[in-house]
């Protein structure tokens, strides 16, 4: 549940058009399923016009025997120069129950030049993952953290080749509608887009695994991208994923750049 927590709140943070300026921006958010909080969320971005880190620690409250609570950090670091991120190291930590969990990715010029992860993932029932699906992918944070000119529907036109370190899947975005933010309990009002995504498994996955399933044939999924300022990044004001135990939701408390 802590990888569903993290998948979606992965679904928050990617793409367009080339910056210069310097980026010093936190992002903080609250995490709940079926209204009830689950998980606090702290984003830290830091550009230096060519480069990019992107630091991401979450806490997760636990749910009874639904979510463990347990802690995540994430590292992710790569360059930021062109209209996309392109991702060069990704590390995660989760902790939980008294166990460790450790994914470190290398990458170079969009391909997987490396990957570890421990204790190991069993490979009984899963989808093997192979070369060609390692090539022209990114990683699991910095594919969600948007560059643009605008705030407009081009931002939902793209499609996400994402590795995890675990599992290779795509997601595919689509525009549904200008948006407006507009209650004073989140960290930021104003115009927002929001954008549709589908997931695609591609390897790596537990073919019997109920939540695959379940995100690639019945969940909705949805997104609503607010500007970071002026520094050309967009990130997520509010992500939406329905599961079969209902809404986790992820909404922005804070934002300061």
């Amino acid at each position: 549940m802590i990888r569903t927590s993290l998948a979606a709140s992965a679904l928050f943070l990617g793409l367009a058009q080339a910056q210069a300026a310097p980026v010093d921006a936190t992002a903080s958010y609250v995490l709940t399923l079926g209204g009830i909080n689950v998980a606090m969320m702290h984003i830290d971005l830091d550009d230096d016009g060519s480069s990019y880190t992107l630091g991401v620690k979450a806490n997760v409250a636990g749910l009874g025997a639904v979510v463990a609570s347990g802690t995540a950090n994430v590292t992710a670091k790569g360059r930021s120069s062109g209209s996309t991120l392109r991702s060069e190291s990704f590390a995660l930590e989760t902790r939980a129950s008294g166990q460790t969990f450790t994914v470190d990715v290398g990458f170079a010029g969009q391909n997987v030049s490396s990957f570890k992860v421990d204790p190991p993932v069993s490979d009984y029932d899963r989808v093997p993952i192979e070369r060609g699906h390692l090539t022209g992918v990114a990683d699991f944070v910095s594919s969600f953290v948007l560059k643009g000119n605008a705030l407009d529907k081009n931002l939902c036109d793209r499609r996400m080749r994402v590795f995890t370190g675990v599992e290779r899947f795509n997601l595919d975005m689509g525009f549904v509608s200008d948006d407006n933010a507009t209650s004073p309990r989140t960290g930021y009002q104003g115009p927002v887009v929001l954008c549709s995504i589908e997931y695609e498994p591609i390897s790596g996955h537990y073919q019997n695994n109920e939540i695959t399933n379940y995100l690639a044939d019945e969940s909705r999924i949805l997104i609503w991208y607010m500007p970071l300022g002026d520094s050309g990044y967009f990130i997520p004001y509010r992500v939406l994923l329905g599961t079969s135990m209902g809404d986790l939701s992820m909404v922005l408390t804070k934002a300061e750049f």
